[in-house]
């Protein structure tokens, strides 16, 4: 509730601007056409207010109501109703009508589409016939000079204020996309990209090294026993544990070498453009400080991590195959005794530890 009553304030706010532009520019446009009627001192008054005092109330009475956004819908079609009446009390003058109901249809288009305009269209056309009925002004009188230099700057400012509320939203929409596209490649736990962002770059990366016959390497990192600290501590104590991760490889990878959460305890990370001896180097200092993490909360629990490392290699079919490599050589660095990194050969074979 809290969520709609927010976006119907943000869409009151949004249309108080132009509507205070437009109305203000009326004025001008209606005063010079209604002038040459003499009309009574109560015209000139609720013409000014509706100039100047309404678009500010129609601010105020969405803000206050429950359901801003409905509220505002009703602003809106009230607009239309007002610009119908002042084009009919001045008796349809061609120019200066035309310019004031177009351009408020205008804006309850870009508002809300051809059921608003279809809306305002209607109140427009009540509003015409209240106009004629209450000041019967004769019909289609001539344009004069000042009434068309008068209708000038509601022509040129209003429309240019109508795009830059348009262009704002597209900004806004624009960011939003980004933002969401950002959230949907994140793991909401670790911050680091999810498991199907990784495939993406992972595919990009061996297709950039079957290209070019850059040597990368791709690792496969897994919690040791992660599921027995899950049991004796509890899942928020392992929540904890996989951010801690996330932090440590962060902290000691290389900006240029992507990380992601690939589901559960295990983490992978891409080391492009290194040779094996850099690869190795790099994962030993991540796999040393995980070793000597310490959580004062829980002095007894100590962590360590299993890391499985394949090199790019020509003869690999496809990335699949990488990402096979390197989940035998984790499959083998846990079965060695856990706490250590292996290293497979350029086809996925000839697996060897570093010293733990």
């Amino acid at each position: 509730m809290n969520e709609r009553r927010g976006k119907g304030l943000s869409f009151a706010k949004r249309m108080h601007i132009p509507r205070a532009i437009g109305t203000g520019l009326g004025f001008f446009c209606v005063m010079i056409g209604i002038a040459p009627l003499e009309p009574g001192l109560w015209v000139w008054v609720v013409l000014a207010a509706h100039g100047f005092v309404w678009p500010h109330l129609a601010y105020l009475i969405a803000r206050s109501s429950a359901q801003p956004f409905r509220a505002e819908q009703r602003n809106l079609i009230f607009d239309g109703f007002a610009g119908g009446c002042w084009a009919g009390a001045m008796g349809l003058n061609p120019l200066p009508s035309v310019i004031i109901l177009s351009m408020i249809a205008m804006d309850k288009i870009a508002a809300g589409g051809w059921h608003m305009l279809f809306k305002t269209l209607l109140a427009q056309t009540i509003g015409i016939g209240l106009g004629l009925w209450l000041y019967a002004p004769p019909l289609f009188p001539q344009t004069s000079q000042a009434q068309m230099l008068a209708c000038l700057p509601i022509l040129l400012i209003y429309p240019m204020a109508i795009g830059m509320i348009c262009y704002q939203v597209t900004v806004q929409l624009a960011q939003h996309k980004r933002a969401l596209a950002r959230l949907s490649e994140t793991d909401s736990l670790t911050g680091l990209s999810n498991h199907g962002a990784w495939q993406n770059l992972l595919l990009r990366e061996f297709g950039r090294c079957r290209g070019s016959l850059a040597s990368s390497h791709l690792a496969l990192i897994d919690i040791d026993h992660f599921k027995l600290i899950n049991d004796r501590h509890g899942h928020l104590v392992g929540d904890n544990i996989l951010r801690v991760l996330s932090a440590t490889l962060s902290l000691h990878l290389r900006k240029r070498d992507p990380a992601a959460r690939y589901g559960g305890d295990e983490f992978c990370v891409m080391l492009p453009d290194t040779t094996a001896d850099q690869a190795m180097e790099i994962l030993e200092r991540l796999r040393r400080a995980v070793e000597a993490f310490r959580d004062p909360a829980l002095p007894q629990l100590s962590l360590s991590v299993s890391i499985g490392v394949a090199p790019f290699g020509a003869g690999l079919a496809n990335a699949e195959a990488w990402l096979h490599a390197a989940d035998m050589a984790l499959y083998a660095a846990k079965s060695a005794g856990r706490n250590r990194i292996m290293l497979a050969g350029a086809e996925g074979q000839g697996l060897f530890a570093t010293a733990t």
